[in-house]
C-alpha cells in the first residue's frame, strides 16, 4: 500500500510543471497519503545558511518563502545536523524545539523530520506534524526517509540549474552555476555556448491525407537524394582531417539512406495514405520508440543517427535545401542534448572551442572524433538546462569534466590566467621533445605513447615519444559496422607499425566488453566490467583473435617491432590459451606468406588483483607486462570512475594501489622481465615520480602528457623519487599522500605541471 502511495507522489512530482509546484505536490500527497495535518519542506540557503520554509500544506501559507532557521536551529536545525529523522511524541517538550509564531504550528505535538540528502550534503529537511501526542510509527518513518530520498534530487537538478530561490522569486541570472560531467576531450576553453539544434521539428509534424501518394513518393525521394549528397560532401570535407576509418560513419549514414532502408519504410507509409513528412515521422517514432527500451551503446548511437537523418529529410521536403544559416561566434562552444559527428564537422571547425552534451560517453563517436580534433569536450552533463543557455558565456575545464555557466568576473579571469599559463608552458616544454628523459642522477626511463587514431601517432612522434605502449585496437573496430577484414586491420596496424619502426608498437589485442561496446556485437549484462570482456570474449571466439594475430604478423613483416599485449588476464590458463593460438599463427602466415616469421614479444596487462598476487607465475610465460592503470585502480577500489556519485572516490593515491603496483614490479623484475605503465597515472608528473621510483622500466601516455612528464623526470633525482616514495608507503590516507607529492614538486617548481588537473 505505501509503495503505490510512494510511485504515485514521485509521479506526481516527476511530472510537476517547475519546482515550486513540485514541491507544492509533495507535501499535498504526503499529507494526504499519511494522514496527518501538516507537511512541509525547509530547504536550506546555502548564502545565509538558513533553512527557509519552501511549502507547507497544514501551516500558515504566508510564512513560506518568509519564515526561516538557523542552520543549528530547533528540531529542523537539529535533524539537519544529525543527518537522521527526528521522531517525537511532545515536540514542544524538546530542549530544541523552537516556536515560530507566524506559522501557526503551535498546536502540533508529534514531530517527525527527514534529512534531504544529496551526495553527503544536507538539502533540507521533510516535516510531517500532527495534533495528538503520538510518535509515527516505523513504517512511516520509513516511508518518510524514502520520499526525502527522492527528493534530493528534485533539488539538487533545481540547484543545479538555477531554478531554486529560497525567496521564491525568480532565479537570478548573473549567478554562476556549475555542471559536473565526464571528460570526453582533456583541455580548458572559455567561449560563448552555441546551442544545437536542428530546424526541422519532427515532433510537431501532423499527420495529413496525402492528395496524391506517388508526387508524396517523389518529394521523399528528392529529398533523400539532397542529403546523400550533404553526408557525401561532409566525408569529403574532412578527408584531410579524419583518417579513413574514422570517417566510417558517413559510411553508416549513406547505408540507412540506402532505397531499401528508411526510405523504404516511409514509402510503405505513404502508400498507407499518410503525407511524405507524417510518414517520415510515423518511421522514425518508430524506431525512436523501439531503441528507447534497449539500453547497449549501439543501439543509443543508433538512435541517435537515425533521427539525425530523419530531421535532415524532413528539412528537405520543407523545402529547406540547407541548414538554416547562424553566425558562429569565435570559440564557439557546441552545446545540445546529443551532438552527432555529423553534425559536429559540419560546422566551422576553425570557429568551435569546446563540446557539452546532456548525453553521451567518453568512448562515443563524437567523442572520439572531438579528441582526434583536440576539441576540449564534456559528456554525461545530465542536469544542464540546454534550452537555456544559447549564447551564454562558458568555462569548460574538460579536465575536471565540470561547466561554468555565466562565470564571475573572479573566476573568469583565474581561467584565463590558468590557460594562458598553459600556453607558455606547452611553448616552454618544446625543448624537451627531442632530449631523453634521463634523471639528473643519470637514471633512464623510457616514454611511450597512447594510440587509438593516426592523429595520436603524430602528435606523439613530435613530442619525442619512443614507441607505442599501448596501441588500443578496438578502436578501428568501433568506427565500422562490421568486424573489419584481415586486410584492413592489417592496413591499419601498418600504419601504427611503420611510424614508429624500430621503436616497439605494442598493440592491444580486441579489449571490448565493459563500457567498450562494438556496433555490431551488442553485450548486454548486468555488470559489464565483472563481466565478459577483453581477452574472455577473444578466446571465446578464436575466429577473432586469429584473424587480429594474423593482421597483426603481417603488418610487421619487414619491420618486426611489434608486441602484442593481451587484456583483461586473470589466469595462466587463459595466457596459455592465448599464446597456443598466436604460435599458430605465426606458422599459418609462415606458410601463406613464404617467408619467416618473427614471434612478436607477448605481453599481459594487469588490471585486476587476481593478477597482482600471481603476476611471478604469470610473468614467467610472456616477455614483459603493462599495468593498466586506469582499471587497475578501478577494480582495487570497486569504483566505476565514469559514474560521477562516486567518481570522487577513484584516486591513483590510494595505498592499496600504490602497494599492489609495487608488487608487480618486485615480482616481474625478480623473473628478469621488463615492467611499464599505462594510463592516467603515468601521464600524471605527479604520479610519474612514484612510479619512476618504484622502478617501472617504461611508463606510457597520451601524447598531451609526454613533454610534462619529461620535464618533471629530468628534473627530479631517482634518489630523491625513492626517498619521498619510502615516505608515502607508510602513509595510510590518500589525500595526505596527494599533498606529499605535490609538496615535493613544488620545491623543484614543477607545480605548474600539474595544475590544470590539480588547480581546485
Amino acid at each position: 500500500m505505501l509503495l503505490d502511495m510512494l510511485r504515485k507522489i514521485v509521479q506526481d512530482v516527476d511530472s510537476a510543471p517547475n519546482f515550486t509546484a513540485a514541491l507544492d505536490t509533495m507535501v499535498t500527497s504526503v499529507r494526504e497519503s499519511m494522514g496527518t495535518e501538516v507537511c512541509s519542506v525547509y530547504l536550506l540557503d546555502d548564502k545565509t545558511n538558513r533553512y527557509v520554509l519552501m511549502a507547507s500544506e497544514g501551516l500558515n501559507p504566508d510564512a513560506i518563502g518568509t519564515v526561516s532557521l538557523a542552520w543549528n536551529e530547533g528540531l529542523v536545525g537539529l535533524c539537519g545536523a544529525r543527518e537522521e529523522p527526528i521522531n517525537l511524541d511532545n515536540a514542544a517538550s524538546h530542549p530544541k524545539y523552537r516556536y515560530l509564531p507566524e506559522t501557526g504550528e503551535e498546536k502540533y505535538n508529534s514531530f517527525l523530520g527527514a534529512p534531504i540528502m544529496h551526495r553527503r550534503k544536507v538539502l533540507g529537511v521533510l516535516v510531517v506534524q500532527q495534533l495528538s501526542n503520538r510518535r509515527f510509527d516505523e513504517s512511516e518513518e520509513a516511508f518518510l526517509v524514502t520520499l526525502s530520498a527522492q527528493l534530493s534530487g528534485v533539488v539538487a537538478h533545481a540547484k543545479a540549474i538555477g531554478s531554486l530561490e529560497v525567496s521564491r522569486t525568480a532565479p537570478r541570472s548573473n549567478m554562476t552555476r556549475i555542471f559536473n560531467g565526464i571528460a570526453g576531450a582533456t583541455g580548458i576553453v572559455l567561449g560563448r555556448a552555441m546551442v544545437m539544434y536542428p530546424p526541422a521539428d519532427i515532433d510537431s509534424v501532423p499527420d495529413r491525407l496525402g492528395e496524391d501518394s506517388t508526387t508524396e513518393i517523389e518529394l521523399l525521394q528528392q529529398a533523400v537524394v539532397a542529403v546523400r549528397l550533404d553526408i557525401s560532401q561532409l566525408n569529403e570535407k574532412m578527408a584531410n582531417s579524419l583518417m579513413p576509418e574514422e570517417r566510417a560513419l558517413f559510411d553508416v549514414y549513406l547505408r540507412m539512406l540506402d532505397d531499401n532502408a528508411l526510405p523504404a519504410e516511409v514509402i510503405e507509409r505513404i502508400t498507407a495514405g499518410n503525407w511524405a513528412q507524417g510518414a517520415l515521422r510515423e518511421v522514425i517514432e518508430q524506431h525512436m520508440q523501439t531503441f528507447s527500451f534497449m539500453d547497449d551503446p549501439y543501439l543509443r548511437e543508433r538512435m541517435a543517427d537515425v533521427r539525425d537523418l530523419g530531421l535532415r529529410i524532413l528539412a528537405h521536403l520543407q523545402k529547406q535545401e540547407e541548414w538554416a544559416p547562424r553566425e558562429f561566434p569565435d570559440h564557439a562552444i557546441l552545446v545540445g542534448d546529443e551532438i552527432t559527428t555529423a553534425m559536429l564537422v559540419e560546422t566551422p571547425l576553425e570557429k568551435i572551442a569546446g563540446i557539452v552534451t546532456v548525453t553521451g560517453a567518453a568512448n562515443s563517436h563524437m567523442a572520439i572524433v572531438a579528441r582526434a580534433l583536440g576539441i576540449p569536450t564534456v559528456v554525461g552533463v545530465s542536469d544542464l538546462p540546454v534550452t537555456q543557455l544559447d549564447d551564454n558565456e562558458l568555462i569548460v575545464d574538460a579536465y575536471q569534466g565540470r561547466i561554468f555557466v555565466q562565470p564571475s568576473r573572479q573566476l573568469r579571469a583565474r581561467y584565463k590566467e590558468i590557460i594562458k599559463e598553459e600556453r607558455q608552458l606547452v611553448a616552454g616544454l618544446e625543448a624537451y621533445k627531442n632530449l631523453p628523459t634521463i634523471t639528473p642522477d643519470d637514471h633512464r626511463i623510457a616514454l611511450y605513447v597512447n594510440t587509438g587514431l593516426m592523429a595520436d601517432v603524430a602528435r606523439g612522434k613530435t613530442r619525442g615519444a619512443e614507441g607505442v605502449g599501448l596501441y588500443r585496437s578496438e578502436i578501428p573496430f568501433m568506427l565500422r559496422e562490421r568486424f573489419p577484414s584481415e586486410e584492413e586491420q592489417r592496413a591499419i596496424y601498418r600504419q601504427q607499425l611503420e611510424a614508429f619502426a624500430p621503436a616497439p608498437v605494442t598493440m592491444r589485442t580486441l579489449d571490448i566488453g565493459g563500457d567498450k561496446d562494438l556496433p555490431y556485437f551488442p553485450i548486454k549484462e548486468d555488470n559489464p566490467f565483472l563481466g565478459w570482456r577483453g581477452i574472455r570474449i577473444t578466446l571465446d571466439h578464436p575466429e577473432i583473435f586469429m584473424v587480429q594475430i594474423r593482421a597483426m604478423l603481417k603488418a610487421a613483416i619487414g619491420l618486426d617491432n611489434l608486441q602484442v599485449l593481451l587484456p583483461m588476464i586473470s589466469s595462466v590458463f587463459e595466457i596459455e590459451e592465448a599464446l597456443h593460438l598466436i604460435h599458430r599463427a605465426v606458422m599459418e602466415v609462415e606458410e601463406e606468406e613464404g617467408v619467416p616469421i618473427v614471434m612478436p614479444k607477448v605481453g599481459v596487462m594487469v588490471e585486476v588483483p587476481a593478477t597482482v598476487f600471481q603476476i611471478a607465475d604469470m610473468a614467467q610465460l610472456i616477455d614483459f607486462v603493462s599495468v593498466g592503470s586506469n582499471d587497475l585502480t578501478q577494480y582495487m577500489l570497486a569504483v566505476d570512475r565514469n559514474n560521477t556519485r562516486v567518481a570522487d572516490i577513484y584516486t591513483p593515491y590510494h595505498p592499496s594501489v600504490l602497494r599492489a603496483l609495487q608488487i608487480v614490479v618486485d615480482e616481474v623484475h625478480r623473473v628478469g622481465k621488463p615492467v611499464g605503465i599505462c594510463g592516467e597515472m603515468a601521464g600524471d608528473p605527479a604520479t610519474a615520480v612514484l612510479l619512476m621510483a618504484m622502478g617501472f622500466d617504461s611508463l606510457s601516455m597520451s601524447a598531451s602528457n609526454l613533454l610534462r612528464v619529461r620535464k618533471t623526470l629530468r628534473t627530479v633525482p631517482l634518489a630523491q623519487a625513492k626517498s619521498l616514495l619510502d615516505q608515502v608507503m607508510q602513509v595510510d590516507n590518500a589525500a595526505v599522500i596527494k599533498s606529499m607529492v605535490e609538496f615535493e614538486l613544488d620545491d623543484f617548481d614543477l607545480m605548474d605541471l600539474i595544475r590544470p588537473k590539480n588547480k581546485a
